[in-house]
């Protein structure tokens, strides 16, 4: 009988691409299993998942459905779950199909162990399997099979020299099979012979585990039972474990817990031993589901209308020591968070006026009931408990005057009557000597819907880990780990600090501070359910995507019958990549290229890292998945500081080609006007005036048309411009053409919508050496890195 609580990624291959055959369809398909399994919130796709599904099909082998089954997949999406989804669709092929599948599936559920005996004596090998009838069993001694050994139990008796060595069982069932563990059979050849026959006596036996603990789902608030026995002589003693730490109460075969919260999910395994051997069990996963005394204890909350982020990461500083980690920092928060259905908006290396004006157009999206998140990576510092953000342009002896306030900033999301106000500060919190005039905050109102989540404790630093061109802060390399789970955020967030203080890296240097007084169970992953008021969400909406506007991809055509195609993909709100590629080429023309120059001044770029052949040599160091073919070569050019863009994007295009019969190289130029992309349109570089706010007053669409963050001529018609198209600022792309394939939308009116890449990690999930050129630690093995103390890196402002 199969076990439903196993991952779908337990499925063999052939399985999974059966499955996604039956789902690549459009009446029953993946987008209808996509639509159900939002049952369980951590399913839910985003909008660029989705599009990522639907792009699978222009690739020759890609599937939606087995896109969208990997992605399940990985957030632990088990099979049982997926039949309730498919029955649920009413698609009965693949419910019979997978009910096949997995009940003919078998799994070996008690593995042989390593055993000693003396010569003379009795082994029993016990290889235990659950699945079909008629499994059937054969043992091998190395590679040759033993006589006699097509049971689940392999009795070697009286034992001579010849029974020593090392054992394995197939189990099998038609053309399937697998294979246990080897055990090692040892033969001690006379009591007093030698220090091992001396060491172990006659009469001892190895330890055998004969019932594993199983993985379990348990609604909080009910009791959680664990078994494992063994059989040893000397008899065995246990010791039980959760997330690697052992248990004080866990001493005997059975772990029972009367009343499990969420602190108690997680894995658990159990050491047995006595005085001659020890084993372990398999490690197994207890999931809490939220019951029916939590929500009894919580009640009823508003729920949450909208989920808008502003992430800021400060590196090329002007008068201090530079930073590396804020980059791929923001960019793993952004896809993150993402997933979570929040608004983003993703900056990197702002000024004061620049970080002013930012927040005061993140204010501008909030209102009762939004979760508002602000993210900051860059150098910091705090005095009398206010905390203090830096900009790039902060003097060498910057005070608070030159300085973003956090406080500050609190309490003007307060003004909005926010549902959620959450901080996350990676940057440090040494005393500023320079800065000895505490400043003094406004009366915060008593709302407890605040979090302060600080990579460090109170007059202690902050620590990225350097290598090579990438770097990761300490904080997001775990807090990434916990950001997805449907948890209230102080509960997450205390995780992540259990799991940093279980790091020896950071073991006594760096540590978590939470400070909050959420009352409300209110997580990062909660649903949004809009307000009644459609013209408060509309106008949202539209304040935000004004900063994700992307020019729309076009085909130049050149006198000589050279077409060049530019592509727009943002890496960040205020970072932007231009493809060129060479569409078409005659016959005539024995070679060409297109490469762009004449920038309009103001933007922050190296002209030697234009036109490359690929994002790493432009300057980005976050890898972008192109859905593009590789034997049409294009070259890349990263257009940084686009908040200080004064007027419209303007540059050259320059061919460059040669005739077949002539050797002199002939050039044209075109020029491109592209307007205001992403967040140039909202003029961060021009002083704010204040502000009030009010969550009483109701947004208004005909005021918001009028705001100064909106360009003249733009108003509530925006979503409908067939003249731009909208791009999330995390590696998107604005089109994908074929050539020869119009990149315009197929039906007045829809966006053009962007193709959303896969964040590559920055750990090697094998190494417990020092970083490599990927991205992110690999989930679950923080712990298990060897860093480098040297090579790390503090946020403090010196």
């Amino acid at each position: 009988m199969g076990d439903w609580n196993l991952s779908i990624g337990t499925l063999s291959e052939g399985a999974q691409s059966r499955l996604a055959d039956m789902l690549d369809n459009a009446k029953c398909g993946w987008r209808q299993l996509a639509n159900v399994v939002t049952e369980e919130p951590r399913f839910r796709c985003s909008e660029n998942e989705m599009t990522s599904c639907s792009l699978q099909v222009l690739s020759p082998t890609g599937s939606p459905s087995r896109y969208l089954l990997e992605r399940l997949s990985e957030r632990s999406c088990t099979l049982g779950f997926l039949l309730h989804c498919l029955k649920k669709m009413e698609h009965h092929e693949a419910v019979q199909y997978l009910t096949a599948n997995v009940m003919e599936r078998f799994q070996i559920t008690v593995q042989p162990q390593a055993q000693h005996a003396t010569e003379g004596g009795r082994v029993v090998l016990v290889c235990k399997a659950i699945g079909p009838a008629a499994m059937g069993y054969q043992w091998f001694k190395g590679k040759e099979e033993v006589l006699g050994g097509s049971g689940p139990e392999l009795v070697l008796c009286p034992l001579t020299p010849t029974h020593q060595g090392h054992y394995i069982c197939r189990v099998n069932h038609g053309e399937n099979f697998i294979f246990s563990q080897w055990a090692h059979v040892r033969i001690v050849r006379s009591a007093g012979s030698s220090v091992s026959s001396s060491f172990f006596p006659p009469s001892v036996s190895g330890v055998r585990i004969v019932r594993q603990p199983r993985p379990q789902v348990v609604a909080e608030g009910d009791s959680l039972c664990l078994d494992c026995f063994a059989e040893a002589n000397p008899p065995p003693q246990y010791q039980w474990y959760h997330n690697k730490q052992p248990m004080p109460t866990g001493k005997i075969s059975t772990l029972r817990i009367l009343c499990v919260t969420t602190a108690d999910r997680g894995m658990y395994s159990c050491r047995v031993f006595n005085l001659y051997h020890e084993v372990w069990s398999d490690q197994v996963h207890v999931k809490i589901d939220p019951g029916s005394s939590i929500d009894a204890s919580w009640g009823e909350i508003d729920p949450a209308t909208d989920k808008v982020a502003l992430l800021m990461g400060n590196m090329n500083y002007l008068h201090h020591r530079p930073l590396r980690a804020p980059m791929a920092d923001v960019h793993e928060m952004t896809n993150l968070l993402r997933q979570l259905d929040f608004k983003v908006v993703s900056l990197l290396d702002l000024n004061w006026q620049e970080m002013h004006s930012a927040v005061t157009e993140f204010l501008l999206l909030l209102d009762r009931g939004v979760y508002g998140l602000l993210y900051f990576a860059g150098h910091g510092y705090e005095n009398y408990g206010n905390s203090f953000m830096v900009p790039i342009d902060a003097p060498a002896s910057y005070t608070s005057e030159n300085c973003l306030w956090v406080q500050d900033v609190l309490q003007r999301m307060q003004e909005r009557e926010t549902s959620l106000n959450v901080f996350l500060l990676d940057m440090c919190r040494k005393r500023n000597l320079n800065d000895g005039v505490p400043p003094q905050p406004g009366q915060l109102k008593v709302t407890a819907n605040i979090v302060f989540g600080y990579a460090t404790c109170v007059d202690a630093e902050a620590f990225e880990v350097n290598k090579d061109d990438l770097s990761n802060g300490i904080f997001i390399n775990f807090l990434k780990q916990r950001v997805m789970e449907d948890e209230k955020v102080t509960v997450m967030l205390d995780r992540v600090a259990e799991d940093m203080g279980r790091c020896e890296i950071t073991r006594g240097r760096q540590a978590l501070e939470l400070r909050s007084n959420l009352s409300e169970r209110r997580a990062l992953t909660d649903r949004i359910q809009s307000s009644g008021c459609p013209e408060t969400t509309s106008a949202r909406n539209l304040q935000w995507a004004i900063a994700h506007v992307l020019p729309k991809s076009r085909n130049l055509q050149f006198d000589c019958g050279v077409t060049v195609q530019l592509g727009f993909a943002a890496e960040f709100s205020n970072i932007m990549i231009i493809y060129t590629r060479i569409l078409e080429n005659p016959k005539e023309i024995a070679s060409c290229s297109a490469h762009l120059t004449d920038f309009t001044e103001g933007l922050d770029m190296d002209l030697k890292m234009s036109n490359q052949e690929n994002l790493l040599d432009a300057g980005s160091l976050l890898p972008m998945e192109i859905l593009l073919p590789a034997e049409l070569p294009g070259l890349y050019t990263r257009l940084k500081g686009l908040q200080r863009l004064t007027k419209e994007l303007t540059f050259t295009v320059c061919l460059q080609y040669k005739y077949t019969n002539l050797d002199e190289e002939v050039h044209e130029r075109q020029t491109v006007t592209v307007g205001k992309p992403l967040v140039s349109k909202l003029n961060l570089h021009e002083p704010r005036l204040p502000r009030s706010y009010s969550a009483s007053s109701s947004f208004d669409l005909h005021s918001f048309s009028h705001s100064s963050s909106f360009p003249e001529g733009f108003g509530p018609s925006f979503p409908a411009s067939e003249t731009s198209s909208i791009g999330s600022a995390s590696t998107t792309w604005s089109y994908y053409s074929q050539p020869g394939v119009s990149a315009t939308p197929s039906s007045p009116g829809k966006l053009n919508l962007p193709v959303e890449d896969d964040s590559p990690e920055l750990f090697d999930s094998d190494a417990p050496q020092p970083l490599t050129t990927s991205k992110s630690l690999p989930h679950g093995q923080v712990e298990d890195l060897t860093y480098r103390f040297s090579n790390m890196h503090n946020f403090h402002s010196c």
